[in-house]
């Protein structure tokens, strides 16, 4: 009797099963306010995936929206979709309810695309807190916002290249960020920043981050901007700068940690925003 198994043909590479396919976080999320009664009131809201958002009871006009991203953090293949509208004088602040953190990517990269539109009068707070961007993170994310003529708003983006206190440092990953800022149909603000490779190279230049770990992108736009920019420059200190272009505050700021960062942040925010920094921004 013949054992028909010492025929049988070795396993191919080809047969061997598929690598199986991660789960990556999805995240879309709507909004609308309008303005009622004297107040800003919720108008219409989707949300979808990972991405939530609350409201918490605020004194005054303002109505405060802290977004947050219930997968606990963004690596390769994960994409968030945000999206808000704020009707003719209603007046919104965003914020997160927490630092969004940017893993390790095994391939790909996150994503996050930000879409921001104003009525007439109508005036936005966007401010997340910071990004942690770990070692051999990727993170690619777009900001736009359409605004008219008689619209403010303040825009704040701040980013933490890995954890001092834990003793990270960041080597090596990708970051890229896109703005495009229109108002009354003309582009008025288009900023790229991009970090590549050797990140820790990259950033220890005099030309780049001269070595800190942690910086921040403002843009502002109010009704009397040359009144806030001397007192904003002095807040910011030697580590910052502030310029007014067009009727634009445009403003950056570096320091060594990200403690040190949200110290000057959290006043310059306070005195360019129309309403109090979102109490979750307390040091």
């Amino acid at each position: 009797m013949t054992d028909r198994r010492a025929f049988r043909p070795p396993i191919q590479a080809a047969d061997a099963a598929p690598a199986p396919n991660l789960q990556r976080a999805r995240g879309k999320l709507e909004l609308r306010v309008k303005r009622l009664d004297g107040r800003t009131r919720l108008d219409d809201l989707h949300q979808a995936g990972c991405l939530k958002l609350r409201f918490p009871k605020v004194a005054g006009a303002t109505s405060e929206a802290v977004l947050i991203n219930t997968s606990g953090g963004l690596t390769g293949g994960d994409r968030l979709d945000q999206s808000f509208a704020v009707g003719a004088g209603a007046s919104l602040s965003i914020t997160t309810q927490a630092c969004e953190r940017i893993y390790r990517a095994s391939s790909g990269r996150a994503e996050v695309t930000t879409r921001i539109s104003l009525g007439e009068d109508g005036f936005l707070a966007f401010l997340p807190q910071e990004t942690i961007l770990f070692d051999e993170g990727a993170l690619a994310r777009r900001l736009e916002l359409d605004a008219p003529e008689s619209a403010g708003f303040v825009l704040c983006e701040s980013v933490i290249l890995g954890r001092e206190m834990m003793g990270e440092t960041v080597t090596g990953g990708s970051f890229r960020e896109s703005w495009r800022v229109r108002v009354g149909g003309r582009l008025v603000f288009a900023d790229e920043t991009r970090l590549s490779g050797a990140i820790a190279e990259e950033t220890g230049s005099a030309a780049s981050l001269s070595g800190n770990r942690a910086f921040a992108t403002l843009l502002c736009r109010n009704e009397a901007p040359e009144t806030l920019i001397e007192g904003l420059r002095e807040t910011l200190g030697e580590n910052g700068g502030a310029s007014l272009v067009d009727g634009l505050i445009v403003a950056r700021l570096v320091a060594p940690s990200g403690y040190l960062l949200r110290k000057r942040l959290v006043p310059a925010l306070a005195a360019l925003a129309k309403t109090a920094v979102p109490r979750i921004w307390s040091l």
